[in-house]
């Protein structure tokens, strides 16, 4: 294994600026085509009706709990698998690995009942349109009970992204990507043999897309079960590094679900509005979603091996790359607002209300690369207290409540609450870092 990881990359003696340059661009290019077809389902969605976006700003909460779940399961896998071969123990790497089909299996199956017995009363809590909530209850249902896809091929990625393979799941995220975008049309107006279906077709054409993705994964990331008894340990173990980042992940989901029900005070078109910033954040956030993958296995092998000196300079390229290329979000957002909310509505008081938060929101950018980074940092080298305590401090202590005190000063007031949570948050994590003493070489650490 070793030979065939520095024929790939060596995480422990190759340049980290080198490292993560060549990590970073296949994920970059994954999410950026997940980004697009994540756009042009809204953008569909959208010219279709208008009600069918309001609805999909409204499921996106609990589609980012399903991603929270399958995703943090994968990075625990992926952190204990690249310990462990920073500890040269392939046998226990790969058994980590087999431990993942179970815990895909069982996720799915969990999230999927629960989510098709709530969904009419999430949505009827949502919004107050009768046409809306049908719509959430079609679109939710369909993209849960059918997740199956998003699961497996979460956690075989993860699997393969610990060895430094990021071919394969990019090759699979396009794929899924491009069967999504090309059945949009298809599905949401029919066309052609197919049924015109609407919000119901875009459900439709993610779920097949999942599939798809995760089929291309499955040889190289579907690894041999571990015994049974062997199960507790490794779910254990896998949960342990993993939680921080279901937190972090499920706090997104709802501090969402709670900015939601501020702004459904004001109206359902600034519930828009915030949905449509979140569709183009995907796109401007691809470099920070890069280096967030990819400091992960580095930083674990680094810091099993004992070497904390690589673990911080990982931190350091990671955060000057990803601060350089979130300015162009930032100019983006500043200079053509009103044409980005107007790619996906029609709606004046839509368009109106997003392009005044956009140019607010633009601020809080280049500190939410440290505020977004380090409690990934902490995750990786085992600290999950301090990567959960950040997650609590933006997502549950400041966003939600900040909203809630500065929507009391009218809607305008309410979108300063993302630069000033995320300044808060960033500064903390900077005073956790430096009293961590990071940057001294150690001698290798045991198993």
């Amino acid at each position: 294994m070793e030979s065939v990881r520095k024929k790939e990359i060596d995480f422990g003696r190759d340049k980290i600026l080198g490292i993560l340059l060549r990590l970073a661009p296949p994920v970059m290019l994954a999410q950026l085509i997940q980004a697009l077809y994540n756009i042009i389902d809204s953008f569909f969605i959208g010219n279709y009706s208008e009600s069918g976006l309001t609805a999909l700003s409204i499921i996106y909460p609990i589609q980012l709990l399903m991603i929270a779940l399958a995703v943090g399961t994968g990075v625990g896998i992926n952190t204990l698998m690249a310990h462990f071969l920073g500890v040269d123990n392939k046998h226990k790497s790969d058994e980590t690995a087999g431990a993942g089909n179970f815990l895909a299996f069982a996720m799915w199956f969990i999230f999927a009942l629960v989510c098709w017995y709530i969904m009419p009363f999430y949505a009827s809590i949502s919004t107050d349109s009768q046409e809306i909530i049908d719509e959430v209850i079609v679109y939710g249902r369909i993209v849960c009970v059918f997740s199956f896809g998003l699961f497996f091929e979460s956690i075989w990625t993860k699997v393969m992204q610990a060895t430094g393979n990021m071919k394969i799941p990019m090759i699979a995220q396009i794929v899924g990507a491009v069967v999504n975008i090309a059945l949009d049309p298809l599905l949401i107006f029919g066309m052609g043999f197919f049924p015109e279906m609407g919000i119901a077709g875009a459900a439709t054409a993610t779920v097949v897309g999942q599939i798809a993705a995760a089929l291309i994964v499955m040889k190289n990331g579907c690894k041999r079960s571990p015994k049974f008894s062997a199960y507790k340990e490794y779910i254990r173990r896998i949960y342990h590094l993993g939680f921080p980042n279901i937190l972090m992940q499920s706090a997104y989901t709802l501090y969402i679900f709670g900015l939601n029900l501020i702004l459904k005070g004001f109206s359902d078109q600034a519930v828009t509005a915030l949905g449509l910033y979140y569709k183009w954040q995907m796109i401007f956030f691809i470099p920070l979603g890069a280096m967030q993958t990819c400091i992960v296995p580095v930083i674990s092998f680094n810091y099993s091996a004992g070497n904390r000196e690589r673990c911080g300079k990982t931190l350091k390229d990671a955060v000057l790359l990803g601060m350089a290329l979130m300015l162009i979000g930032v100019l983006c957002f500043e200079i053509m607002p009103a044409s980005l909310m107007g790619t996906f509505s029609k709606d004046s008081e839509v368009i109106r209300i997003g392009a005044y938060a956009l140019r607010v929101i633009a601020f809080s950018f280049v500190p939410m690369v440290t505020s977004l980074i380090f409690p990934v940092f902490f995750q990786a080298v085992g600290s999950a207290f301090k990567s959960s305590a950040l997650t609590v401090l933006r997502t549950v202590v400041l966003f939600v409540p900040l909203g809630w005190v500065l929507a009391h000063f009218g809607l305008d007031a309410f979108w300063f609450t993302f630069p000033i949570t995320e300044v808060i948050t960033t500064t903390v994590g900077f005073i956790m870092y430096k009293k961590s003493g990071f940057g001294k070489r150690l001698v290798r650490r045991e198993q």
